[in-house]
């Protein structure tokens, strides 16, 4: 008998599966030290950025999607 997949929480938290399958993450450098960054480059950061590459096929295998 096979053994169901897990996923794996700390990735779940950490990234998002698109309707269309792109995997979005959190960009670096929004948590601490804000009062010396700009407030444009705030909102910049605030933003979900698509992740690329053989990373992104990593992390769906993680979430249990591929």
């Amino acid at each position: 008998m096979k053994v169901k997949q897990k996923t794996r929480k700390s990735a779940a938290s950490r990234f998002r599966v698109t309707k269309n399958g792109k995997v979005m993450h959190r960009q670096k450098g929004f948590r601490h030290l804000r009062t010396v960054k700009g407030k444009r480059n705030l909102r910049r950061l605030k933003k979900m950025k698509p992740l690329v590459g053989k990373f992104a096929i990593k992390v769906k295998k993680m979430l249990g999607l591929k």
